[in-house]
């Protein structure tokens, strides 16, 4: 059974060694290339690059024969999971898609829900405070336009320079994190506020737990609206459809 997996988040990787060296499945794992030095399975065939929009991952599918596609994108990547829905439509490829759920608050949290980058920028406020951004390399121009606060940026590759705000301290880092070191940076950088995507997750809640434990504010982005389709909350379930899939077609080629 050919399979495709768009990338780019935990539950991708983990579905990726699911299935390393299982000989129902001949899978192929696709990444955007957004970030310069992916984490890639060397035991299973992996694409890099876009597809030239919906039509050119329609054709990728067909060329290709694939039989199952499971979108596991980060829940911001929303383009390609559009892409996808769309794609998979045109070439009569099934499709699923792992929606992680998202953090929600609990009792010591103190979270502001911002719709976007820039009122998670305004919502820093006119008194300059010093400032956790983890919010990727490519959405920091909101930031900029609020140059009277000190930020550290922490991105797993370094962000061109010119799309960093002014006052500002990059740390290029991988998680996942445990919140002992989270703890250590948001007290030696003294801290006082953590923006943050609603991204959900296991790999970078650790700094929500340092900031409940310290008291800090956190402005959290909100997901944008999902892409319609099934989806399921874990890779395991993933993984689960395909198998569910694969003894499918067994059963229509023994009949």
């Amino acid at each position: 059974m050919r399979v495709m997996i768009l990338g780019g988040s935990t539950e991708a990787g983990a579905l990726v060694r699911a299935l390393r060296g299982d000989l129902r499945f001949d899978t192929t794992l696709s990444l955007a290339g957004v970030t310069r030095a992916p984490l890639i399975e060397a035991s299973i065939a992996t694409r890099i690059g876009g597809f030239g929009g919906v039509n050119g991952l329609a054709a990728w599918l067909r060329a290709h024969a694939i039989d199952a596609l499971v979108d596991a994108t980060h829940p911001f990547a929303q383009q390609i999971s559009r892409n996808a829905v769309l794609a998979c439509a045109e070439a009569g490829v099934p499709m699923l898609r792992v929606d992680r759920p998202e953090w929600r608050p609990v009792s010591g949290d103190r979270w502001s829900m911002v719709a976007d980058m820039h009122e998670a920028a305004a919502a820093l406020g006119p008194a300059p405070r010093r400032v956790l951004l983890t919010i990727g390399r490519k959405d920091l121009a909101p930031f900029r336009e609020h140059p009277h606060h000190d930020y550290i940026v922490r991105s797993v590759d370094a962000p061109p320079p010119e799309l960093l705000p002014p006052r500002c301290r990059l740390i290029t880092a991988r998680g996942p994190f445990d919140t002992d070191a989270e703890l250590a940076l948001l007290r030696e950088s003294a801290i006082e506020l953590i923006v943050t995507k609603n991204s959900g997750g296991r790999a970078t809640d650790a700094k929500l737990d340092a900031a409940r434990r310290l008291g800090l504010a956190v402005v959290m982005i909100a997901r944008p609206a999902p892409v319609e389709g099934p989806f399921v909350p874990d890779w395991q379930s993933a993984l689960q459809w395909l198998e569910q899939r694969h003894q499918a077609s067994d059963t229509l080629r023994a009949v």
